[in-house]
């Protein structure tokens, strides 16, 4: 009979490292896939133990906690070390762009890949630690220094319209500021924000060596949301939704930041240079088939130029329907409490938000070119899409007497949010005026709307602009208290 030779040490050794590793790898959950997102759209709900990891949790409270542990690791960071964990963010968002893109899009079915993808490549203009200063004040009583702290684990709520974007473009405000964050996103979103944070939080981790410094939860809910609002351990809110959810947060008797409605409206004058002017607003209008709540969404133009502005537009390549066609698309992309057509009762259909150009053709019964951005057409200052901001890649003209009459339409389309307005013009009085009575966040002059975030102008980037509340366009310095020392008698040179 054969003897066999004894096993070593050594190799007793390595055959447990295996079966340990095997066990491990075992235990392991899985990450969230592109094919989970696929699944999760048909309506299958992915396992439980899919996303149980790198920042994805089961309950709102083990979500919170573990962005509170985070928090104090943060905190403690240079903003050197802050930086890093940004250029991580913004460098995945640039390697994966087209694929997060195409993912987001397939899940939440609004909007156009190559704007999804744009967005995502636009994470560069989103302020981070170059943002952070202190001040100091001195006279001849001492010395006052001001420094921005962080105010610790802030709930954020997430738009289906921008889900990844909006995410991380607070994400980086956020971290620069020394905070983490916890997020709720849109149900119809809820997928692809999953995936992009496990992807920022993997590769933090990996190379900075902090885990969970932005979380969520497995399924995103109503409830789950007043979960966020209400937890002692999350400081303050960033709402970017509805008024229902901003509503709903502002009674948990936190801070709130939040972003509302607009209906960005833009006055064309005589004294414009039309041609642009028609190039700006298709190319604001139709980004992301109008889903950017700065986009250009109605247009008020004097009528001694409308005419003129008209074959400017569609020298530009935007399509006119005719009154008939505006017609049948108003019947279908809007609901009118009791069957009338009155603009008071008119409610935009969902189904028609952040649809593509030729879902809108088909549905007012015309056919245009296949490389159509934008449709348009003419209306009175009471029609509906005038009235509503739609979100889909159609824009009202109204003809106006003057420029004042306009200023003024303008005014009423924009309904007090105190959002965004926009002004074709080359009379700075003109424009100032109309700056003055708009009262808005965002006014621009002679460009297109996204130049206000950095996109072809200097202003700088974020998916999070509060109006309601009046913080703006966000930066990392929204994300932080103001604290100040004194030092009497003491440390003033001159």
């Amino acid at each position: 009979m054969q003897t066999q030779e004894p096993v070593s040490q050594q190799v007793i050794a390595e055959i447990a490292r295996e079966v340990v590793a095997r066990l491990r790898a075992q235990m392991q959950p899985a990450p969230v896939t592109a094919s989970m997102v696929t699944t999760a759209r048909a309506g299958a709900a992915a396992p439980r133990s899919a996303v149980l990891h790198d920042g994805v949790f089961a309950t709102v409270d083990e979500a919170v906690n573990a962005a509170y542990e985070a928090q104090k690791k943060v905190e403690a960071m240079s903003l050197e070390e802050r930086g890093r964990m940004i250029e991580i963010m913004r460098r995945i968002c640039m390697d994966r762009r087209e694929e997060l893109g195409r993912m987001e899009l397939e899940e939440t079915k609004v909007g156009r890949l190559d704007h999804k993808i744009l967005k995502l490549t636009n994470m560069r203009y989103v302020l981070g630690v170059e943002a952070m200063r202190s001040d100091a004040r001195s006279d001849q009583n001492g010395l006052c220094i001001i420094e921005r702290a962080p105010w610790g684990v802030i709930g954020m709520m997430l738009p289906v319209t921008h889900s990844v974007p909006t995410m991380v473009s607070n994400a980086i405000n956020v971290l620069a500021a020394g905070n983490t964050a916890v997020f709720g996103p849109h149900p119809s979103g809820a997928k692809v924000a999953q995936y992009a944070l496990q992807l920022f939080n993997r590769e933090i981790e990996r190379e900075c060596g902090v885990a969970n410094v932005i979380t969520t939860i497995t399924e995103p809910s109503i409830e789950a949301a007043d979960q966020i609002f209400n937890h002692p351990k999350i400081a303050l809110l960033c709402v970017t939704g509805g008024s229902a959810v901003v509503k709903a947060a502002a009674k948990s008797g936190k801070r709130v930041i939040a972003g509302g409605p607009g209906n960005p409206p833009v006055v064309v004058d005589e004294t414009a240079d039309l041609d642009y002017a028609a190039k700006c607003i298709i190319e604001g209008a139709a980004f992301d088939n109008n889903l950017l709540c700065i986009g250009e969404k109605e247009i008020f133009v004097v009528a001694s130029v409308a005419d003129a502005f008209i074959a400017a537009m569609r020298r530009a390549g935007a399509f006119q329907l005719d009154a008939a066609a505006l017609e049948r698309l108003t019947r279908v992309a809007f609901t009118f409490e009791g069957g009338g057509g009155g603009c008071a009762r008119a409610h935009v259909k969902k189904d028609f938000v952040g649809k593509d150009v030729a879902v809108l053709a088909a549905a007012a019964s015309v056919r245009v070119p296949t490389d159509t951005k934008l449709l348009f057409g003419e209306t009175d200052e009471n029609h509906p899409f005038v009235v509503e901001e739609q979100m889909m890649p159609f824009i009202p003209v109204v003809r106006v007497r003057d420029v004042d009459a306009g200023i003024a339409a303008a005014v009423k389309a924009e309904h007090g949010y105190r959002h965004t307005a926009i002004i074709h013009s080359r009379n700075v009085d003109t424009a100032t005026r109309m700056a003055r009575a708009m009262n808005t966040t965002i006014f621009v002059q002679n460009a297109a709307s996204p130049a206000s975030l950095g996109v072809g102008g200097p202003g700088y980037f974020s998916h999070s602009i509060a109006t309601p509340t009046g913080e703006g366009i966000t930066t990392p310095l929204t994300f932080t208290r103001e604290r100040q020392m004194v030092v009497g008698n003491a440390l003033r040179i001159i």
